[in-house]
This record gives C-alpha cells, structure tokens and sequence, in this order.
C-alpha cells in the first residue's frame, strides 16, 4: 500500500482517523439526513459508518476516491436503517418514471405566434438585493425546498450544490450515468426554483 495516509489508518494511528472524521464528519452528518427520518438516526448512522471504515479499511483498494468510499458506507448504512420508513428509491432506479416537465407548462403560451415563449419569466436570485438572498426567511424556504425533493433527486443537489462534488463523483457515488445525474440535478434545481418563486415573488428589485 503505497498511499502513507491509508497505511496509517491501516496501522490504527488514532491521529489519521481524527484527520479523517475531521474531514469528512460534516458531510456524512448532512449525507446521512437525506436517508434518516431523524437527526438522531442520522447521528447512529454515522457512528456506524465509522466503525465500519476502521474495520475495512485493510480492504479499501483505492479503485474510487477515500471519501467517495467512505459516503457509498454511509449510504448503504442510512438507506438500511431507514429501510421501513420508504425515504429512499434504488439508486439504478429512474427518477420516478414520468417524464415530468421541469417547468410548469403555464408559464408558456401554449398556441399563437409565441407559442412556447413565456409568459412570465423565472426569478433571477443574481438580480435581487444582497439583504432579501440572506435572510433566513430565505435559507429556510431553501431547506424546506430541497427536504421535500423526492430520492434521487435531492440526493444529487445536496452533493452537487451543497457538497460541492463534481457530476462525476455523484455518478460514481449513486451509481448513475453521466445522463441521468445531469437531469435529476435539473429538475431539482428547478424544483427549488419554483419553491422561492412562490416566496420571492416576480417582481423586480
């Protein structure tokens, strides 16, 4: 095993492991409550992941990212504890099975000569003042938004918008095509969209 960090945890040194919860804590906390019907269980969840990763760390064969190995652990730790509550689809599973539109087929006009034009336009966050974007009014609407998306939709926006991993390390996480992972992060940001429509309104600045 060439990689020291690896070799260390494989030797038990009680530094790399704190390093590596200190790294990694956070995102396993926030993975774990997209699966869980309860801080509480999403806390247990992560206890039981890493004492999983020190048990198998000998194992890890480096075929994908650390991180990416200790999240698919959590994942399949969240998604069994939470197996009775439903909360979950099947990562090969498609979305939901319909074609759902993105956007709500009335903001178009649906005949004449603008026909598929809109009728009103989506909301620019760019555009509106600093002070409305970070009231917690809004980070509120923004949380409530993205709980309410269904797996796996919300699975890729949290770890694409506020994990900040790339499409690719989604697709090996959750097991997607490149494909699919681009149209589930788009109904979910639209989704989201139209929850803080509803809060922001259509007006301008």
């Amino acid at each position: 095993m060439t990689d020291p960090r690896i070799a260390a945890l494989c030797a038990g040194d009680e530094a790399a492991f704190r390093q590596l919860v200190a790294e990694h804590g956070s995102t396993l906390m926030r993975l774990a409550l997209i699966y869980s019907p309860s801080r509480a269980v999403a806390e247990e969840a992560v206890q039981e992941t890493w004492i999983a990763v020190l048990r198998s760390i000998d194992g890890f064969e480096g075929r994908s990212s650390l991180r990416t190995w200790i999240c698919r652990i959590l994942v399949n730790t969240a998604r069994r504890r939470a197996g009775a509550e439903g909360r979950s689809l099947p990562f090969s599973a498609l979305d939901d099975g319909t074609a759902e539109p993105s956007v709500d087929p009335s903001r178009f006009h649906p005949d004449g000569p603008f026909a598929g034009h809109w009728i009103s336009f989506p909301v620019d966050p760019s555009v509106l003042p600093e002070s409305r974007l970070l009231t917690l009014e809004l980070r509120e609407h923004i949380r409530v938004a993205i709980t309410a998306l269904r797996s796996p939709q919300r699975d890729v926006l949290v770890l694409r918008d506020v994990e900040g991993w790339s499409g690719a390390e989604v697709s090996e996480l959750l097991e997607l095509t490149p494909g699919h992972q681009r149209v589930l992060l788009h109904r979910a940001r639209a989704k989201v969209r139209r929850a803080l429509e509803d809060l922001l309104g259509h007006e301008s600045p």
